[in-house]
């Protein structure tokens, strides 16, 4: 029974300090998922101001430019996969690969080339282990990602979309990201950044019955999509990589929550056994006491006689 106990009160210690870790990562995430929640706030407008501006000029013009224009014949595209540098988020990168390879195989149905891009760790190792080939990735930042990440992400983007075909350039960008609706919902999803489908956004971002405006572009339409396209890559996946952050330590905190609770029952239940150990301990230590007095009694009476 001793060996029992003290099995039992090891054990209660070394959940005790697990649980110790998990409330401690569960109150960091806590505090860094409402400062992620401020800066994807603060980030939107600008985005759809962007997206605006570009429809403006895409609807106002008949140029054709990557950025508005579909390709005739889309030969490859190229898809930007955003997961994070840790685990302990619960099914948040596993969700955004499992939409990242639905989008893949719905491309490659479709007789379209794939170039994989990937932020995070976890989403890189997921495709090494499987022997899968990455265009380029990045790491080290998910957590809280910055303007310059989400620029350094967009540069080889740009280029590719840039690029013609034949020379390894993409006809089309899509992005899988994972977007923060509350603190207990995160919902992965695929997005098409380029070319920009100009009647859909339109609609969304025109209210019922307002007359949209005409516009003059100086020096030229062209030029305009030429600068505008950067600004529009980059400030959309920068959008994309704060929803994401915030999303995994969303997740990170319902996982820590759901781990600390599952060690305080797990305590509560060793403790029940420990205590019953104990007493069981006492009943055989008494029992012991019992039987040897009793013993002892008759032998002197035996003696006695």
């Amino acid at each position: 029974m001793g060996a029992q106990l003290r099995v039992y009160k090891r054990r209660i210690r070394s959940v005790t300090a697990t649980k110790k870790i998990t409330k401690a990562m569960e109150m960091i995430a806590a505090s860094r998922v409402v400062k992620a929640q401020r800066k994807v706030a603060a980030s939107t407008p600008y985005a759809t101001e962007l997206t605006r501006a570009v429809t403006a000029v895409g609807t106002g013009s008949n140029t054709k430019h990557p950025l508005t224009t579909q390709a005739e014949t889309v030969v490859r595209s190229a898809v930007l996969l955003l997961t994070s540098d840790r685990g302990l988020a619960g099914a948040f990168n596993s969700n955004a690969i499992k939409a990242a390879e639905q989008l893949t195989a719905r491309l490659e149905a479709e007789g379209k080339q794939v170039d994989t891009y990937i932020v995070g760790r976890r989403g890189l190792a997921h495709y090494n282990f499987r022997e899968r080939k990455v265009a380029e990735s990045w790491s080290g930042f998910t957590d809280e990602p910055s303007y310059a990440d989400a620029k350094k992400v967009a540069g080889p983007l740009i280029e590719a979309i840039e690029k013609d075909t034949a020379e390894g350039g993409v006809d089309e960008l899509h992005i899988v990201f994972t977007e923060f609706v509350s603190m207990m919902t995160q919902t992965a999803l695929d997005d098409r950044l380029l070319p920009l489908s100009l009647d859909e956004v339109a609609k969304e971002s025109a209210p019922k019955g307002e007359i949209l405006p005409l516009y003059d572009f100086e020096p030229s339409a062209e030029d305009v999509l030429d600068a505008l396209l950067p600004r529009y890559v980059e400030s959309r996946v920068y959008n994309a990589l704060l929803q994401s952050a915030a999303s995994k330590h969303a997740a990170t905190r319902r996982a820590m929550k759901s781990a600390t609770d599952n060690a305080g029952e797990l305590i509560e239940t060793l403790s029940r056994l420990a205590n019953a150990a104990r007493q069981a301990e006492i009943t055989q230590e008494i029992s012991e006491i019992v039987g040897g007095s009793a013993a002892l009694a008759d032998a002197t009476a035996g003696s006695d006689r």
